[in-house]
């Protein structure tokens, strides 16, 4: 079975803070990131909603994908998530 790995964005109920990530395992991430079993950024801003995602190959391809996107100005990025989710629904339910 080949491997997949995903660049995603997720933000918090309001949307007012936008966090770009990558995991292999989305469901089990988003499960992290609403539990806030890891300390840090997502925790303090209760990022819980995921609100875009892309699937690839590759570890290296997803790496790639996180970088471009982290290096857009915010307007970017929410242009990205409406092109696919234009009420910012959470993609995980």
């Amino acid at each position: 079975m080949k491997k997949e790995y995903y660049t995603y964005i997720a933000t918090n109920q309001r949307n007012t803070v936008l966090y770009t990530g990558i995991t292999n395992d989305l469901m089990r991430r988003m499960s992290e990131h609403r539990n806030k079993l890891i300390k840090g950024f997502t925790a303090k801003y209760n990022i819980n909603k995921l609100v875009y995602f892309e699937r690839f190959g590759s570890s290296t391809e997803a790496i790639s994908a996180e970088k471009k996107i982290k290096g857009w100005l915010r307007n970017k990025k929410i242009n990205l998530i409406k092109n696919v989710n234009p009420k910012f629904n959470d993609l995980m339910e």
